[in-house]
């Protein structure tokens, strides 16, 4: 079996794979602000769990830096965290060794396998609490592309330069038109649309 966790800027969701990557059992909580506090949920959360003795566990982080040789995420877009020693922590409370890799990312990887019959090079942008990117080749991350997410990219918006980020992250949505889950009317996303372009 093996464990796949993902750390988003607001939730945290957990999930044991089979070896055929079936999912077979998940869980999310709150993303803490203290990782601390994020290191003792994902404990509680995996001794909750029916079954452990993971092969290996792959970890997205919604990391701005990231140290990949240590698995340290050094910064967040969306966390106050910093120098969070990630790699290690959950290779400690998962007992299985452990890979550490921006969210986005990884996501990205997930989508160009399921691609790769059709397409070498896949990009791969998610909105979430922030934005994040990835540039896929050959089922390969490119490591030089994105960490940042949607920090890093300047659009004009409202006559000004601004990071997209600020003004079509999940963040910004919320700020503006309410939580997404709760938006239900199609001119309020074709708005939301227009501002992600």
């Amino acid at each position: 079996m093996y464990l796949g966790v993902d750390v988003g800027g607001t939730k945290t969701l957990v999930a044991v794979l089979s070896d055929e990557g079936v999912i077979l059992e998940k869980e999310k909580f709150p993303t803490p602000k203290k990782y601390g506090e994020w290191l003792a949920d994902l404990e509680k959360t995996l001794k909750g769990f029916k079954n452990g003795d993971f092969l290996a566990a792959g970890v997205g982080v919604a990391a701005s830096s990231l140290d990949r040789r240590n698995g340290i995420a050094r910064a967040f877009g969306n966390l106050p965290w910093k120098n969070a020693p990630v790699q290690a922590d959950v290779e400690r409370v998962a007992e299985c060794p452990a890979v550490v890799e921006n969210d986005a990312k990884m996501a990205g990887l997930s989508e160009a396998m399921m691609l790769k019959d059709k397409f070498s090079r896949v990009a791969y942008v998610t909105v979430s609490t922030g934005i994040g990117f990835a540039l896929i080749e050959n089922c390969v991350i490119n490591t030089g592309v994105g960490d940042g997410g949607g920090r890093t990219i300047l659009l004009e918006y409202k006559d000004k330069l601004m990071p997209w980020e600020d003004f079509a992250g999940g963040r910004a949505i919320a700020e503006k038109y309410g939580e997404a889950h709760d938006i239900n009317d199609q001119a309020t996303w074709q708005a939301i649309c227009r501002e992600l372009a």
